[in-house]
C-alpha cells in the first residue's frame, strides 16, 4: 500500500533569536510525519511562501517513497532553478521525506545510506576574542570539553564588529561592518603565531576568511599561515573569483575548504576535478537537502576530497541531524562544524533563556561527547517539535544588519 502526502505545513520559529524555518509533511498513514529544515533565516517569508504556494500543490497525493522523482520534479517545476529560496524550500520536504522513509523503515536515515561508518562524529567549535589570553583561555575550556579541531577569529570574520561608522571613514560614510584588509592580515598571521607557541600542535585549528579579502591577498594569508599547520583556511575565495583556487594552491600548501555559498554543482564541480580544494563544506539545505548533499559526498570521495558540512546557528537541529546522519555513512568525512546547539554536558539550569529555548522547542538533539556527537538512533532523523513551544518565539522580522560590510573607503565588501 502506497502512502501518499496529505498535507505540508511551515512551522516558523526563533528560540534563539535566530529565525528556523520547519517543514512538516503529513502522510495518508495516522500518525506518520515528517520534519525537515528549510531555514533561510534572512528570507524566511519568501521560503515559506514558496512552499505553501507552490511545493504543497504540487506535491499532495504523491508517493512519500519516491525521494529521487519528488526532489527532481520540485527542482525543475519553476524552469528557472538553484536559487537560496527554491533549494531551501525543496531542502525541507527532502529532509521530511528522508525521515518519514526511516520511520517506515524503523531505521536511522544513516542506517539508509548504507549504515555506520564511524561510530561517532568528530566536530569543530567556535573560538572568538579580542586578545590572545581570552581566546587561549576559550581553547582551553574546549580542549577539557574533548574537542580537538577549533576554529579561531579575533574580532569577527575580518576582524569587524562594530556596525556604526568608524572615525576614520570618508565623511558621510554610512553604518556598517568596516574592514580593512591588510590590518586582518597581519593580525591574523600574529594570531596563529602566539597561539602556536602557547598550545602547541596538539589540536587542529580552524581559521574562517568568510570570503571578504581580495584573490591575492587571499593566497598571501594562505601562504603566510603554513608554519602554523591549520587543519583547513575556510572560505577564503569568492563564489564568482574560484578560479584563483589554481593560484592558491601553486603557491601554498594550506588546506582549503570551500563552499559555504555554493547552490549547485556548476560551483563546485571544477574545484573537485582539478583537485584545488581539500574539504567541501556546503550548507546541505542550500543545495537542496540530503539527496543532492549524499551524491555530492559520493562525487569528492572519487577525488580525495573530504567533508565539512556547514553547520551554523541559522539552521535548525533538524539540519543540524541531517548533517550527522550523512557524516555517519560517508568514507570521506573530514569534521562537522558544530554551532547553534550546545553540548549537553550542561544543565538546562545554566542555559541561558535562549539556549534553554531551543531544547524547549526541539528534542532528540544528537549527543554531544568528548569532542564527538552521536545521532540519538531514534528512526528518521531522530528530531520531534513541540509545536505549541515553537509558537512562544515568533520568528523576528528586521532589516539584516551583519551583512552590510563595508572596506574602510566606505564601499560595499561581499560578507
Amino acid at each position: 500500500m502506497s502512502v501518499k502526502i496529505t498535507d505540508i505545513k511551515v512551522i516558523n520559529t526563533a528560540p534563539e533569536g535566530i529565525n528556523l524555518t520547519v517543514v512538516k509533511v503529513l502522510t495518508s498513514e495516522d500518525g506518520l510525519y515528517g520534519l525537515g529544515c528549510a531555514t533561510f533565516a534572512y528570507r524566511y517569508k519568501a521560503v515559506t511562501t514558496y512552499i505553501l504556494e507552490y511545493l504543497r500543490p504540487l506535491l499532495i497525493g504523491r508517493d512519500v517513497k519516491n525521494i529521487t522523482e519528488i526532489w527532481q520534479l520540485m527542482h525543475q517545476n519553476a524552469y528557472w532553478r538553484d536559487g537560496g529560496i527554491e533549494n531551501n524550500a525543496i531542502a525541507g520536504i527532502d529532509l521530511a521525506l528522508w525521515d518519514i522513509k526511516g520511520k517506515m523503515a524503523n531505521m536511522p536515515v544513516y542506517q539508509l545510506l548504507g549504515g555506520a561508518y564511524r561510530k561517532a562524529v568528530p566536530v569543530y567549535r567556535h573560538v572568538d576574542g579580542q586578545s590572545i589570553d581570552e581566546i587561549v583561555d576559550q581553547i582551553n575550556y574546549y580542549k577539557d570539553l574533548g574537542v580537538k579541531h577549533l576554529r579561531v577569529q579575533s574580532g569577527g570574520y575580518g576582524g569587524g564588529l562594530d556596525l556604526r561608522a568608524p572615525k576614520h571613514a570618508p565623511l558621510g560614510s554610512l553604518d556598517g561592518i568596516y574592514l580593512n584588509s591588510r590590518q586582518y592580515i597581519y593580525k591574523t598571521i600574529n594570531l596563529f603565531e602566539k597561539l602556536r607557541e602557547k598550545i602547541g600542535f596538539d589540536i587542529d585549528l580552524v581559521h574562517d576568511v568568510h570570503e571578504r579579502i581580495a584573490p591575492c591577498e587571499a593566497i598571501e594569508l594562505a601562504k603566510a599561515l603554513e608554519p602554523y599547520h591549520l587543519f583547513f583556511l575556510e572560505d577564503p575565495l569568492p563564489v564568482n573569483q574560484t578560479e584563483y583556487f589554481k593560484n592558491m594552491r601553486a603557491l601554498s600548501s594550506t588546506p582549503i575548504a570551500e563552499g559555504e555559498l555554493f547552490n549547485n554543482e556548476a560551483q563546485y564541480r571544477f574545484l573537485i576535478v582539478n583537485r584545488l580544494i581539500d574539504f567541501i563544506r556546503i550548507h546541505i539545505t542550500q543545495i537542496g537537502g540530503i539527496t543532492p548533499a549524499f551524491k555530492l559526498a559520493i562525487f569528492a570521495e572519487q577525488f580525495g576530497i573530504r567533508t565539512a558540512w556547514h553547520g551554523p546557528g541559522d539552521m535548525s537541529p533538524i539540519a543540524h541531524a541531517a548533517n550527522i546522519h550523512i557524516d555517519m555513512a560517508i568514507p570521506n568525512f573530514g569534521v562537522q562544524e558544530w554551532s547553534g546547539i550546545r553540548p549537553p554536558n550542561f544543565v538546562i539550569q545554566k542555559l541561558s533563556n535562549k539556549e534553554g529555548a531551543l531544547l524547549e522547542v526541539f528534542d532528540g538533539l544528537p549527543k554531544f561527547i568528548d569532542g564527538f556527537v552521536y545521532p540519538n538512533d531514534k528512526p528518521g532523523l531522530g528530531i520531534s517539535i513541540d509545536e505549541k513551544a515553537a509558537l512562544k518565539y515568533p520568528s523576528i522580522d528586521e532589516v539584516t544588519t551583519w551583512t552590510m560590510t563595508r572596506n574602510y573607503d566606505g564601499g560595499l565588501v561581499l560578507p
